[in-house]
C-alpha cells in the first residue's frame, strides 16, 4: 500500500468515525480522548447550527430524540455543498429523501422543516428588489404586475405557521395553508398568509405571461364561476396590499 493511499484511509476512517462513531471505529493508534474532541467538536457544532435554523422544530423533540435526529442526518446524508450556510438547505433535502417517517417524528416534519428553512434561505437569496425594473405607482390593474424575486408563495397541508409544542396537528387541515414568505427593501424576511383566491391571484401574477392585473383577475372569476364585476374591487385591494408590503414592486415598464 503506498503511503497517499494510507492516508486516505486514515481519514476515511477518521471521518466515518466521527459521522458515526457506534458503528465505525475510530483508527488506530489514536487515543480515545483525542478522537473524542473531535467527536464532541463536530458533532455540537452540527446539532448547534440546525438548533439555530430549525428553533420551532427543536422545540418539538425531548433532548435525546432532537439528538437522535441530528446523528441520523450528520451520519448519513451526503452534502452537496461544502458551504456552511447551505446546511440548513441540506437537512431539508435529508428530511425530504431519506429520512421517511419515523416513529416519534411529527407527520409535518417536512412541512415544517420547509417553512421554517424558507426564512433563512430567503434572507441569503443574492436577488435584490432595487434592481428590478417597475413602475413602483403603476395601476395594477392597467398594467402588467411585477412580483418581487425575493417573494415565494408557499402552500402547505399543515398549519405551519401556528406549530408550537402545545399545537401539534395530527392530520393535515381540510384546507391547504397559502403563505407568502418575502424580504421587503429593509431586508426584513416576513410572512403573510392568504387565502385560497388571493394565493390563486398572485400565482398568476407570478406565471409571468404578460397578463394585466385586471386579466389575472378574469381568469380568477372564471375558475370560480363569476363575473370580473363581482371580485374586481377585492381583487385591486389584494393587489395593493401586496404592493404595500414588497411582494409587488408595482408595474412593468412600457
Amino acid at each position: 500500500m503506498t503511503p497517499s493511499g494510507t492516508f486516505k484511509d486514515v481519514q476515511t476512517a477518521f471521518a466515518a468515525h466521527l459521522r458515526d462513531p457506534e458503528n465505525n471505529p475510530a483508527p488506530e493508534d489514536i487515543e480515545d480522548r483525542r478522537m473524542a474532541i473531535y467527536r464532541d467538536l463536530f458533532f455540537n457544532n452540527v446539532r448547534g447550527f440546525i438548533s439555530n435554523n430549525f428553533p420551532v422544530l427543536r422545540k418539538l423533540y425531548d433532548d435525546d430524540s432532537w439528538d437522535a435526529l441530528v446523528r441520523d442526518f450528520f451520519a448519513h446524508h451526503q452534502s452537496h455543498t461544502p458551504l456552511f450556510p447551505e446546511l440548513p438547505r441540506e437537512f431539508l433535502r435529508f428530511v425530504e429523501e431519506r429520512r421517511g417517517p419515523e416513529q416519534g417524528d411529527p407527520p409535518f416534519l417536512l412541512e415544517l422543516a420547509h417553512y421554517e428553512w424558507a426564512e433563512l434561505a430567503l434572507s441569503l437569496d443574492a436577488a435584490e428588489i432595487n434592481e428590478v425594473a417597475a413602475i413602483p405607482d403603476g395601476d395594477l390593474l392597467a398594467g402588467v404586475p411585477v412580483k418581487s424575486p425575493v417573494a415565494w408563495l408557499l402552500s402547505y397541508q399543515f398549519p405551519v405557521q401556528h406549530i408550537r409544542p402545545d399545537f401539534q396537528p395530527s392530520e393535515p387541515s381540510a384546507q391547504p395553508t397559502h403563505l407568502v414568505v418575502y424580504r421587503t427593501r429593509e431586508d426584513d424576511v416576513r410572512f403573510m398568509e392568504l387565502n385560497a383566491v388571493s394565493a390563486r391571484l398572485l400565482q398568476l401574477v407570478d406565471a409571468d405571461t404578460g397578463a394585466t392585473g385586471l386579466q389575472c383577475i378574469e381568469q380568477v372569476a372564471t375558475e370560480l364561476g363569476t363575473t370580473v364585476d363581482a371580485i374586481t374591487g377585492a381583487g385591486r385591494q389584494v393587489l395593493e396590499q401586496l404592493r404595500s408590503r414588497d411582494i409587488l414592486l408595482g408595474t412593468q415598464p412600457v
